[in-house]
């Protein structure tokens, strides 16, 4: 993903995931950035864990609403039909299965499609969110992230060294380097994102990855 900066990229690839009438949950974060690329030919429900269906991207410079933020308090706008509610609403729509995708950011996602994405040891804790309620209660869980942290080492591992956010729930994981699914046999490569060779990908992976048997579209 040459070119472009690399959180775009990643965001511009979830919405490519993302399907008509499907209500949405964008995590804190790189997965708020997907509300802003999302296909024309869609229409999806967007929701905020701090109480909203329907929210739209960024609004204009000058046109925020300090009342229309995201979870993670960045402005946003609202759509037609769009609602707002309390927290106690928000995560009965969470627990109750009605959300059909959760994008999440990742601090560590292994072969085994395991999660740890609030708490790094030794360091400050803010709180642990809605992330274990979304990850347990939507149908299909996309990790978008980049693939290496800041000193090079891989955030996708053989396991998970960091405290789980849950166990097993990890779909789909979307990074500047590739597109990974996470099977019962553990991660198979779908995709090479432009700019990046299968060597790299490969050795900026901590975990085992399986490719494909017919190779990469051309």
């Amino acid at each position: 993903m040459a070119g472009t900066d690399k959180r775009i990229q990643v965001a511009q690839r979830v919405a490519k995931e993302l399907k008509n009438g499907e209500v949405v949950n964008l995590g804190i974060g790189l997965p708020t950035l997907v509300a802003n690329y999302l296909p024309q030919e869609i229409a999806i429900i967007l929701h905020s864990e701090n109480g909203f269906l329907g929210i739209g991207g960024e609004p204009e410079f000058g046109k925020e609403d300090k009342d229309l933020v995201n979870a993670g308090g960045k402005p946003v706008s609202i759509l037609p039909n769009g609602s707002c509610f309390d927290s106690a609403m928000s995560f009965a729509i969470i627990r109750g299965g009605h959300v059909d995708v959760t994008v999440l950011g990742a601090l560590e996602v292994d072969e085994k499609g395991n999660l740890a994405n609030w708490m790094v040891p030794g360091k400050k804790v803010t709180g642990m969110g809605g992330a274990m309620d979304l990850v347990t209660g939507a149908k299909k869980v996309i990790i978008a992230m980049e693939h290496v942290n800041k000193d090079g080492s891989p955030k996708i591992v053989k396991e998970c060294t960091m405290p789980l956010t849950a166990k097993g729930e990890v779909d789909l994981i979307i990074t500047d380097m590739a597109v990974i699914a996470v099977q019962p046999d553990g991660l198979h490569l779908l995709e090479i994102s432009e700019g990046n060779t299968m060597e790299e990908v490969l050795s900026s992976t901590g975990a085992r990855l399986m490719l494909p048997k017919d190779g990469f579209p051309i």
